[in-house]
């Protein structure tokens, strides 16, 4: 990872059972080891497999200040419902990487 972001918000969205929290975690972990601020909050439903999976991870050199992500620069959507919801959102010119 780069040390010299400032900030990068990464959705990862997708179906229960994709891995979508581990995903997040990994990626969180990986930017601490990297000296960075990180935020991971994780959104899923009561449902164990099959039912919608959300999580938001934050990199930043600063101090994170909120973490909510309105606009993404990064969105992993493993699934075209996750594509549907948030690809709209996704600040000009982010990454959309969709399985």
């Amino acid at each position: 990872m780069n040390n010299n972001i400032k900030q990068t918000e990464i959705l990862i969205s997708g179906t229960g059972g994709q891995g979508i929290l581990v995903m997040g975690q990994v990626l969180a972990h990986a930017a601490t080891v990297d000296n960075l601020n990180v935020l991971w909050m994780p959104s899923y439903g009561p449902e164990t497999r099959g039912g919608t999976s959300d999580c938001s991870v934050i990199l930043s050199s600063d101090e994170i200040g909120s973490p909510v992500i309105c606009s993404p620069g990064i969105l992993i959507a493993m699934h075209q419902i996750a594509v549907d919801k948030y690809a709209h959102k996704l600040k000009p010119g982010g990454t959309l990487v969709y399985n």
